[in-house]
């Protein structure tokens, strides 16, 4: 199945076709560097994360850039509020950023350009238009025209007559036309500026994506990424000015991830309805996030709850489940068995073609427009096939069958897992971080718990069966739940 997209400028899915056989350019708008990264910056981080790293695993060659924009009008704001420099503000923020991203394992991209270090790239632009007569300067400032581009709507599908119609557009007198946007700022007081053939100033904010992408992916790439807030009118004005400026084709596909909901409003700062990522991973295991974001499709709304998110954290613990399953089996086994594949192939065909059907069918639905969601329903298949399998074989001595039947499953979860940027942690280790955050947000001593484990154990060794039981029963009575393994026992907090 060829990889499809589902394009915003088209409204339709599109067979994917790059530029350059073998390679893929991407570039997604980062934030804003002035305050702390929430949830609604993670959705959209792990989505084109993940389209990143499916393009790698089919054999692209990817450069991924997305930049930060470092210097805006909140920047300034804050800057001056707090009596520090607007890098002073972008450099706390934009290490915050990478802190988070690397946490929640959203890989670093290509290129990571910054606005104040494209100040020359975005006059040569804006003069261009100039010479082209569409953009013209006003007291300082300049201003694209949009009427003098005739494509201008083409990807938010609006007309001009229909968005002056609709618009609240504040009144500016220095405006020829209410909808034309800013591409240079003159300097006010309390501002930096930079040296420019209209005077003092700043760069507006649509011009600095148009330079910094096509910098490192040419004057046309392959796919312009962003969140659907930014269609209109960001979008737009990136492809009127640097489509006005070349006479090509900006970006030949536009993939936009939706919003993430809070009582059906858009999560976001000014409504002061948001969770920071670092608030969350205080909480719960990063691969948590990435799994209650993945579970939906990335085009559509996604809605935050605790409740969801607690049903993200009950299904990725059936996958490190199986992974801890998986790993006590192999231990048990030791390495004194045959090769795995070769022990498959006699003994256990029907499986394997079980579990390689599953694979193909996770990559067919990430070739439906990155369709993570049903992706990873066909992992939980797995979870369901492979826990039965080793719960029909679970009595038995570890024979060459049954572990290349548990190192093939390992294997697909390590590569589609690969793929998600989920199930990198050791199980164990899981299992102990998922065991303290919980204790902790229950008033739960660990401490107390692994010594009622330790006597249990030693009951269970004395086959004082009574008092393991009442151990048990006493242990859940707090949430704790106990599962008896080969290796020992565990234990999770509900």
């Amino acid at each position: 199945m060829a990889l499809k997209v589902y394009n915003t400028q088209t409204r339709r899915k599109e067979q994917f076709e790059p530029i350059a056989a073998g390679k893929v350019g991407i570039y997604v708008c980062g934030i804003t560097a002035y305050d702390t990264c929430h949830v609604g910056h993670a959705r959209s981080a792990v989505v084109f994360d993940v389209m990143a790293r499916f393009f790698k695993y089919r054999g692209y060659d990817v450069t991924f850039v997305k930049n930060f924009t470092d210097v805006d009008d909140k920047i300034i704001n804050k800057a001056n509020t707090l009596g520090r420099t607007i890098g002073d503000i972008a450099d706390q923020y934009i290490r915050e950023h990478d802190e988070d991203m690397d946490a929640i394992g959203v890989q670093r991209p290509t290129v990571a350009p910054r606005a104040t270090d494209h100040i020359d790239g975005m006059i040569r632009l804006i003069e261009t238009l100039q010479q082209k007569g569409l953009a013209y300067v006003s007291d300082g400032d300049v201003y694209f025209s949009v009427e003098s581009f005739p494509g201008y709507g083409k990807l938010s599908g609006r007309s001009l007559d229909e968005m002056m119609a609709g618009a609240r557009i504040d009144v500016n007198e220095k405006k020829r036309n209410p909808l034309d946007f800013a591409l240079w700022k003159a300097s006010k007081a309390d501002e930096p500026w930079w040296e420019s053939p209209w005077g003092k100033g700043r760069p507006g904010w649509h011009i600095e994506c148009s330079v910094m992408s096509q910098k490192y992916l040419g004057e046309t790439f392959d796919i312009h990424g962003g969140g659907e807030d930014l269609v209109f009118p960001h979008h737009e004005n990136e492809i009127a000015q640097s489509e006005g400026a070349t006479g090509k084709t900006f970006a030949r596909y536009w993939l936009h991830n939706g919003f993430v909901r809070v009582d059906h409003e858009k999560m976001s700062k000014s409504l002061g309805n948001f969770s920071t990522i670092r608030e969350m991973l205080k909480r719960y295991h990063p691969e948590v996030l990435r799994l209650f974001i993945l579970q939906s499709h990335y085009r559509s709304p996604l809605d935050f709850s605790e409740q969801s998110i607690h049903e993200a954290r009950l299904g990725l613990e059936r996958f490190y489940a199986l992974l801890k399953s998986l790993k006590d089996n192999l231990a048990a086994a030791g390495e004194t068995l045959p090769a795995p594949v070769e022990a498959f192939k006699k003994q256990a065909a029907g499986m394997a073609e079980s579990l390689e059907s599953i694979k193909s069918r996770f990559v067919e639905a990430m070739e439906d427009d990155f369709n993570t969601a049903r992706a990873i329903g066909y992992l939980f298949d797995l979870v369901r096939q492979a826990n039965n399998y080793l719960e029909m074989t679970g009595k038995k001595a570890p024979s060459p069958e049954k572990i290349a039947v548990v190192r093939m499953i390992g294997s697909i979860l390590d590569e589609m897992g690969d793929v998600l940027g989920l199930f990198r942690d050791d199980p164990d280790e899981y299992f102990r971080r998922d065991r303290e955050r919980e204790a902790l947000k229950k008033g739960l001593d660990i401490a107390e718990i692994e010594r009622l484990l330790n006597d249990r154990s030693e009951a269970r060794v004395r086959k004082e069966w009574g008092k393991a039981d009442e151990i048990r029963v006493d242990l859940a009575a707090k949430g704790v739940t106990l599962k008896d393994g080969p290796t020992g026992t565990t234990w999770t907090i509900e």
